[in-house]
């Protein structure tokens, strides 16, 4: 087997197996016999469970950089995706949850960060970054966007942010726990953005 394909299968697995049992509950055996490798092998491409694990991080957050609308924090050098109707930002906060949802290495890391938060305090500020700050820093800077385009009324745009995107990351771990709910949490998102948009557009 040639190693780079090696080296992705381990971060696979692990990511998969810590996803489901946590990171401290999986040994470097279980990710071998995954791989279906020896633990030898294993170990000449990382040289600890910490090493996997930081490894994947690092990917992780490369993977969520480049797809996520969550990491654009500068609006003005995407003023051309600005979702300047309800409609638009439907589409938009649609499109970012079916990602979410199913791409599976983001899927099974935001898994892992939930089991881990309680217990790694790293992965806890990971949490916290990914999931809270960058999401509200994120909407924070739409909202004052479209304020300043006068699409919506003037207001404190951090209170307006939370009030959009707080019930949809809500509704984002709804959709992990009961899969089935899916399409009801899309009809959410949708009422509740064209709501937004009723009582604070112009």
């Amino acid at each position: 087997m040639e190693r780079g394909n090696t080296k992705q299968e381990i971060l696979d697995a692990a990511l998969e197996l810590f996803s489901v049992q946590g990171f401290e509950a999986t040994s470097i055996s279980q990710i071998a016999n995954a791989v279906g490798i020896r633990k030898a092998s294993l170990y000449s491409h990382f040289e600890s469970k910490q090493a996997i694990l930081d490894a994947l991080v690092e990917q992780i957050l490369q993977q969520y950089a480049l797809h996520s609308i969550f990491a654009r924090a500068d609006w003005e050098k995407y003023s051309a995706d600005l979702p300047l109707t309800s409609d638009a930002a439907v589409q938009m906060i649609q499109g970012q949850l079916r990602y979410l949802l199913h791409d599976p290495t983001i899927q099974r890391a935001r898994k892992m960060l939930v089991i881990e938060q309680f217990q790694n305090p790293e992965l806890a500020k990971l949490q916290t970054k990914r999931n809270y700050s960058d999401v509200l820093a994120y909407f924070t800077g739409l909202i004052k966007c479209l304020i300043q385009k006068g699409v919506l009324s003037e207001n404190e745009p951090k209170i307006m942010a939370a009030q959009f995107c707080l019930p949809i990351s809500v509704w984002l771990g709804l959709c992990d726990r009961e899969p089935d709910r899916e399409p009801e949490v899309m009809a959410l998102v949708e009422k509740h953005i064209q709501q937004f948009f009723r009582v604070y557009g112009k």
